[in-house]
């Protein structure tokens, strides 16, 4: 299950470029790192071309890799992903309309969520697990607090989530079950230098880091 292989590696990497090139390079830097769950964020005109050739990769040479894609706002959205091969979807916000086309789709689901009212509905539409989105205005403390009302429930904070170990001990002794690291993980100068071994050595420090913050 996606949300198990979420857990168990701790984090999420997601993240988008233009190219197509360097979307397969990315995505094959970070699986050769060990990770086993990917989200590609539709950030672009390009996002769904580049996702069906990374999905036909991913499908030629990345045996047990699961891709994701984020970044969903609307139920057509969804389904064009769903139709290129999408493992799981991801959204910014609760969108109730996307949950019922992933649902039927037969996969999972994972809205953004703010409030403890954006966290009922989505559990009422089958989020398989919560991204808090943005986590760095959220703060730890709001999963402290929430995870009083909603003991049961995963959650995965997103957005400004640093390789730091106070940072990432903070969110993990708050209740995560995972973090979502996206531009501190992958930056924006790794894609446009092409430096693929800083990459690999964000992802190996990440993922010691939480081992250690759990």
């Amino acid at each position: 299950m996606i949300l198990d292989l979420i857990i168990e590696q701790g984090m999420l990497p997601l993240f988008f470029h233009e190219s197509e090139k360097t979307t397969l390079e990315i995505t094959k830097t970070v699986y050769d790192a060990g990770i086993r769950v990917i989200e590609y964020t539709n950030r672009g005109k390009e996002a769904l071309s580049n996702f069906s050739a990374l999905k036909k990769e991913v499908l030629a040479n990345m045996p047990g890799l699961k891709l994701g894609i984020g970044t969903i706002k609307t139920a057509t959205e969804a389904q064009q992903f769903i139709d290129a091969g999408a493992d799981f979807i991801v959204c910014p916000t609760m969108n109730p309309q996307v949950a019922a086309k992933t649902k039927e789709a037969g996969l999972s689901w994972i809205p953004g969520c703010m409030t403890p009212t954006e966290i009922s509905i989505a559990q009422e539409n089958g989020a398989a697990l919560i991204k808090l989105f943005p986590a760095n205005v959220l703060g730890p403390g709001f999963i402290s607090a929430v995870k009083s009302v909603f003991s049961d429930q995963d959650f995965m904070p997103t957005g400004g989530v640093e390789i730091e170990e106070s940072n990432l001990k903070g969110w993990f002794k708050a209740g995560a079950c995972a973090v979502g690291m996206g531009s501190k993980l992958i930056t924006k100068e790794m894609m446009a230098n092409r430096e693929f071994d800083k990459l690999s050595q964000n992802i190996a420090k990440a993922v010691e880091l939480i081992k250690q913050s759990r």
